[in-house]
C-alpha cells in the first residue's frame, strides 16, 4: 500500500471517528442538559401520534432519551452500525439517517398509540440495521453479500425488535426505522447500478465506428 493510499484512509478514519463521535457527544449533551436544567421535560418533545405538535417529534424524537441508561444502551449500536455504513461511502450514512428518521417518525405518528410519546435513536439505529442487512440483497455484490450476512450473524437478533413483545418500547418506531433503512438501500443500489452502466458506457460511446 503507497503512502498516499495510507493517508487517504488515516484521513477517511478520522472523518468517520468525528462524524460518529460528534454525533453521539451531541446526543449526551443534549441528555446532560436535559437531566440537570430541564428536569427530563424536554422528552414530551417527541413524537405525539397523529398530533399536529406531535410532527415536531419526528425531527426531534431521534435526539431525545428516556434516561441515560436508554442512551448508552443505543451508543454502542449506533457507532457500529453507522461506521459499517460509512465503509463503502462516507455520505450513505446521511441519507439513511434522514431515510431511517423520516419514514421512523411518520410511521410512528400515523400509527403509534395517542396517547404515547415516543423517543429515543433506536429507530435510526434500526434503519442502519434493515440498510445494512438487506444491502447485499439489491446490490448483490460479493462485498455487500458478505456483509449483510455478517451484520445477520452478529446483530440478527435485533430483528425481534420490531414486533410488539415488550411495553414501553416503540416497535412502531423499530419496524418503520427498519424499512425506512430497506428504503435507502433500494436507492442507493439503484444509484450505483445507474453510475456503473454510465461508467461502461462512456468508452463506448466515444468510440469511433470502423469501416
Amino acid at each position: 500500500m503507497s503512502t498516499t493510499e495510507t493517508r487517504t484512509i488515516t484521513r477517511e478514519l478520522k472523518l468517520h471517528a468525528t462524524l460518529l463521535g460528534g454525533f453521539v457527544a451531541l446526543l449526551w449533551a443534549i441528555e446532560i442538559i436535559d437531566f440537570l436544567v430541564f428536569r427530563g421535560s424536554l422528552d414530551a418533545l417527541g413524537i405525539r401520534p397523529r398530533t399536529v405538535p406531535g410532527l415536531v417529534g419526528i425531527a426531534l424524537a431521534p435526539l431525545l432519551h428516556g434516561s441515560f441508561a436508554h442512551l448508552a444502551a443505543n451508543t454502542l449500536p449506533f457507532l457500529g452500525l453507522g461506521w459499517l455504513i460509512m465503509l463503502r461511502k462516507t455520505s450513505d450514512l446521511v441519507l439513511v439517517t434522514l431515510l431511517s428518521a423520516l419514514v421512523g417518525g411518520l410511521g410512528v405518528w400515523l400509527t403509534g398509540s395517542p396517547s404515547s410519546v415516543h423517543i429515543g435513536a433506536s429507530g435510526v439505529i434500526f434503519g442502519y440495521f434493515g440498510f445494512l442487512l438487506l444491502r447485499g440483497w439489491f446490490e448483490r455484490s460479493a462485498v455487500s453479500i458478505a456483509l449483510s450476512l455478517g451484520v445477520g450473524l452478529f446483530y440478527g437478533g435485533m430483528i425481534w425488535g420490531v414486533l410488539p413483545t415488550r411495553m414501553g418500547i416503540s416497535w412502531e418506531g423499530h419496524l418503520f426505522g427498519f424499512l425506512g433503512g430497506v428504503l435507502a438501500a433500494r436507492l442507493l443500489a439503484g444509484r450505483l447500478r445507474a453510475r456503473s452502466a454510465a461508467a461502461v458506457g462512456r468508452p463506448l460511446a466515444g468510440r469511433r465506428p470502423r469501416g
